[in-house]
Order: structure tokens, then C-alpha cells, then sequence
């Protein structure tokens, strides 16, 4: 992939930058894989604002992803590959030998007409699906399983990897993006390679228009505010407010530590902030 630059005709193009999405070869989706998703707005089913300043965007439809990869043994062959606004990767149709069809997304280096397959005893190649038991050491994967047949859950973003590192027992140890060391089940899945449109954080906004477009409205600071909104607010021009950095409802924030899943701090063995 390659960044493509435009001419600063206006100051919101002076400095914009987009992918050129030269390795994407259609331009519609899958019919049968395309859903409506209701757009929330940063709502729960109360229609109460739990997530601030979301709303508006442009509207899309959502691509149904085969996270599970569970066609075990049957070959198939990348079709075609699609950009999708949903996520920050590219997509690829995949067909199968059997005639079903499936969106999965693009490992990096694959292109159409390339034969992928989900097997235990599938080659160490780009875009094969098999258990973490049956992957070598120093391999880089994507599309990490949490639980067994669950699909998916880790290393799901443009250019993502992470790193098989070593095996005790049933349980494999991955060095993931963040540097974080943790354990996962041997017998959880998870797809060889880099996942594709690894630039994709190298390109430049240029405008408050294209994050809108987004569907994320702007983000107005605590000290902007007066008291009543916002512990930080209020004061006599522009002032630090005094004490630490708190949200809205009071809570520490920037480099307060508020991870408290307790269900999974186990099989965290590093995590990615050092003590």
C-alpha cells in the first residue's frame, strides 16, 4: 500500500493524505454478506448518552466477517478484495471448494487467486487458520481466539501482529502488539501473517470534516467547561483548575489504572506498563 498525497488546493487539503487502495479490486460488497447495523449514537437501550461526543457519520452497511474460520479442511481462494468502512484493514471474498462464500480479513502479501485453508495440519502460509499448537515458535498471527471456537477476539487492527513465543503444556505464550506477554489456550485458533493496510495509521486526518464524517463529533475539554459540567471547570480565564486530572463524574484519569477484569488477569504474565 502507498500513501496518496493530494494538491493543497484548500487549506483542509494541505496536508491530507489517504490510501490509494490500489490493491482493492471491487468496489461493491457481497450482497448476501451485507447487514443493516443500526447506528447507536453512543446510546444504550435506554437512549441515554453512555459514550460522549459520537453521532452523525456517514451511513454503511456492516460486512459480515467469518472470525470463526471453521470450514476445517476445505480449500478455498481469495476472490476478491474490498475496502470496508467498518474497520481499518482491507476485506477479502473468499470461495470456497464447496461453493460457500465467506468475507475474511486480508493478510498482508496476499493477493486474488491465492489459496488459503483452516486446518490443523494446513503450511505455514499467509492466511491459513489452524491451532496455536500446531504453529512454530517466532511465527507472527493475527485473528487470535480468547476462547476455544469462540472466533477472533485479539489482533483484529490494519497492520496487527502478534507473536508466538514459546509453549508450556496446553498453553502457548503470544507477545502481542502492545508488548503485553500473555497466555493463550493451545487450542485456539488464529490466522498466520500481518494483517493487511499496515499505513493505514500513517494517514493524515487534514480536516475536521473527514472525522465527522467518522461519526465522531468534536471533543470539548474539561477546562472549557463551567463547574456545574466538569470538576476541571470554571476559573478566571484560562486555568489548570487546581488538584488532579479528573473525568466528569470525578474519577482520576491520565495514568490512573482503571483495568479491573478480573476474569482474565491471569493470563496476562507481562503486561505492556511496566510496574
Amino acid at each position: 500500500m502507498a500513501i496518496k498525497k493530494y494538491k493543497p488546493t484548500s487549506d483542509g487539503r494541505r496536508g491530507m493524505t489517504a490510501n490509494d487502495r490500489a490493491a482493492v479490486t471491487a468496489e461493491k460488497p457481497h450482497r448476501a454478506l451485507v447487514k443493516f447495523n443500526h447506528r447507536k449514537q453512543g446510546r444504550n437501550n435506554h437512549g441515554r448518552i453512555t459514550s460522549r461526543f459520537r453521532g452523525g457519520g456517514h451511513k454503511r452497511l456492516y460486512r459480515t466477517i467469518d472470525w470463526k474460520r471453521d470450514k476445517y479442511g476445505v480449500p478455498a481462494k481469495i476472490a476478491t478484495i474490498e475496502y470496508d468502512p467498518n474497520r481499518t484493514s482491507f476485506i477479502s471474498l473468499v470461495h470456497y471448494a464447496d461453493g460457500e462464500k465467506r468475507y475474511i480479513l486480508t493478510p498482508a502479501g496476499l493477493s486474488v487467486g491465492d489459496p488459503i485453508v483452516s486446518d490443523k495440519a494446513a503450511d505455514i502460509t499467509s492466511g491459513n487458520s489452524l491451532p496455536l499448537r500446531s504453529i512454530p515458535s517466532g511465527t507472527a498471527v493475527h485473528c487470535v481466539e480468547m476462547k476455544i471456537g469462540r472466533g477472533a477476539q485479539m489482533v483484529r487492527t490494519a497492520g496487527g501482529s502478534a507473536q508466538v513465543m514459546a509453549r508450556d503444556g496446553d498453553w502457548m505464550l503470544l507477545r502481542m502488539p502492545s508488548g503485553e506477554m500473555r497466555k493463550v489456550h493451545a487450542d485456539c485458533r488464529a490466522t498466520i501473517g500481518v494483517i493487511s493496510n499496515s499505513e493505514n495509521s500513517q494517514v493524515k486526518v487534514g480536516k475536521a470534516g473527514r472525522t465527522r464524517w467518522k461519526g465522531r463529533r468534536p471533543h470539548n475539554r474539561g477546562t472549557t467547561m463551567n463547574p456545574v459540567d466538569h470538576p476541571m471547570g470554571g476559573g478566571e480565564g484560562r486555568t489548570a483548575g487546581g488538584g488532579h486530572p479528573r473525568s466528569p463524574w470525578g474519577w482520576a484519569t491520565k495514568g490512573m489504572r482503571t483495568r479491573s477484569n478480573k476474569r482474565t488477569q491471569l493470563y496476562i504474565v507481562t503486561r505492556r506498563k511496566k510496574k
